[in-house]
């Protein structure tokens, strides 16, 4: 009996010891079942990658807004332009005055005159430092309903697509684009953009 007694206690262990095992086993088996199927969703998603690419800059002067912008942006800086050589003028006349006079003016008419010169440049670089400030400015306003449209259009044309991304290939940022997986969009933002106008 003892002997028996033995035997079973020895087999126990061993009974237990596989049915502590096939947890395990299970486990193994379902996580190399998951990471094949990584593997094979990250081998489809390989093969069915896609973007476009185009040149941004292009894409944007062919805009008929982007022209309109621009010809506003040159006449506003006209006009900046022509104000700042005004106040040059103005001034230059004024210290050639000052030249002039500053020998035979008394002292008080020197000090005074002397102060509305030196106020006078103030003004002047105060104006364009704020006509800078303002052209900039100008720019960003006029020309961001257009970007926004831009962004539009591509964002429309990257999910009819199905476009992981598009590219802008402006300023030699991508020096190769692999054409079996890229498309050049710039032919069909161009269309987009004529048949919206």
């Amino acid at each position: 009996m003892s002997s028996s007694c033995f035997s079973t206690a020895n087999t126990m262990p061993m009974a237990l010891q596989r049915h502590a095992q096939q947890p395990i086993i299970k486990m193994k088996k379902t996580f190399l079942l998951l990471a094949f199927a990584c593997v094979c969703t990250l081998v489809q998603a390989q093969t069915n990658f896609k973007y476009g690419y185009l040149s941004f800059t292009t894409a944007l002067k062919a805009m008929p807004d982007y022209a309109a912008a621009e010809r506003n942006l040159a006449d506003l800086k006209a006009k900046y332009k022509a104000e700042a050589q005004r106040v040059e003028d103005e001034f230059n006349k004024k210290y050639e005055l000052f030249l002039d006079g500053q020998r035979t003016f008394p002292l008080p008419i020197l000090r005074k005159r002397q102060a509305e010169i030196q106020e006078l440049l103030e003004k002047n670089a105060a104006f364009a430092a704020e006509s800078k400030r303002l052209l900039e400015q100008a720019e960003q306003d006029a020309k961001a309903p257009v970007l926004a449209r831009l962004r539009t259009i591509l964002n429309r044309i990257g999910t009819d697509r199905g476009y992981a991304f598009i590219l802008n290939t402006d300023n030699d940022a991508v020096p190769f684009v692999n054409k079996a997986m890229g498309e050049d969009i710039n032919a069909l933002v161009k269309d987009i953009v004529n048949r919206q106008q």
